[in-house]
């Protein structure tokens, strides 16, 4: 390992775009999204749509964007939506659900971020004179907080089983979906057939540049187009960036398995150097620390980059642009500056 390399696994969205994928960005046809009239846009959404068995789907620029409008299809202003406590869409998306949605939720704690079919059977209240009912659930597949943990397949079929009976919908935020896809072996359409509506991302993992997509039925498209562009993601030639997501989608699934290995590396390199790390489900590898900021700002002047995602919690995410190699050396640097 050189001197002046740097190890970077503060998260799985620092990766660059390949070679092949910046040829791909110069190469798209494209048009005025805002128009209607980008054809890689319009090729990259019927994709993402197909490959989940929705009827529609919307290109936006971010995760946060894709879930916000996701969820409003499902909950109007004033109503309420049940989640984990530590859902990516409270812990990290700036209250936006309530500062422009006006959505409440309900919230429980759980070990790993995986609410079971009896805490959402627990927590939906029915609508009845004076009181909030329940109108979804957001499911975070993997668990970003959780440690990249996984919904299995018997699991999720039991939380839209308690959906179904309560008349509730199903959001799933699958910014990670296809680190579950590969972890668990469901297919991608099975994920389509539980949820109600979903976001997936193209630039966590899978190492596209930008943007994420909102997964919909027909009807609710056109007014996901008109929240798109009141919340400012309206976009012209987009295509450069749909053509790196649909490069991504070609390419960069099946080889998540190699940063699924990467991070199980990374837990016995460190768990054998005796750190408090817990074992990895995908490629989120979370460390229990006394001092998470500390040892973040001693593994970088060693030339390895972590988050400090607590007081005393790090972690560490593999990807694209990490190899074995790379995983050794940082393994090395963090049990030394521990």
């Amino acid at each position: 390992m050189e001197p002046d390399t740097v190890v970077d696994l503060r998260s799985d969205t620092v990766t660059k775009p390949t070679p092949a994928m910046r040829a791909a960005i110069v190469e798209a046809e494209v048009g005025d999204d805002v128009y209607g009239e980008d054809p890689t846009v319009a090729a990259l959404e019927a994709k993402v749509a197909d490959m989940f068995g929705f009827e529609a789907a919307l290109f936006v620029p971010t995760g946060v964007m894709a879930n916000h409008i996701a969820m409003r299809m499902l909950v109007r202003p004033g109503g309420e939506l049940i989640a984990d406590a530590d859902a990516h869409i409270l812990a990290h998306e700036d209250a936006g659900l309530a500062w422009h949605g006006g959505i409440q939720t309900r919230t429980t704690l759980t070990s790993n971020g995986l609410l079971t079919p009896d805490d959402v059977a627990r927590l939906i209240r029915p609508h009845i004179p004076h009181t909030l009912g329940t109108t979804a659930v957001e499911l975070e597949n993997t668990h970003n907080r959780g440690g990249g943990s996984v919904y299995g397949v018997d699991h999720l079929r039991a939380i839209r089983e308690v959906a179904d009976a309560h008349g509730i919908a199903v959001h799933i935020d699958g910014a990670r979906i296809w680190n579950a896809h590969i972890a668990s072996g469901a297919p991608l359409r099975f994920y389509g057939e539980i949820a109600d509506t979903m976001s997936v991302c193209l630039s966590k993992g899978l190492g596209a540049p930008v943007g994420s997509v909102a997964l919909l039925r027909a009807e609710q498209r056109a007014q996901a187009v008109l929240m798109r562009h009141r919340l400012g993601g309206g976009w012209r030639q987009a295509g450069l960036l749909a053509a790196a997501g649909i490069y991504a989608l070609d390419h960069h699934i099946g080889r998540l398995a190699e940063d699924h290995a990467n991070a199980r590396l990374l837990y016995r390199q460190l768990h054998a150097a005796g750190l408090a790390v817990r074992m990895p489900e995908t490629n989120i590898v979370l460390v229990d620390v006394p001092d998470a900021p500390a040892l973040a700002a001693r593994a970088a002047q060693h030339n390895v980059r972590v988050s400090a995602f607590g007081p005393q919690l790090v972690r560490l995410v593999t990807h694209l642009d990490v190899t074995e190699k790379d995983c050794v050396f940082a393994a090395e640097v963090l049990a030394r500056v521990a």
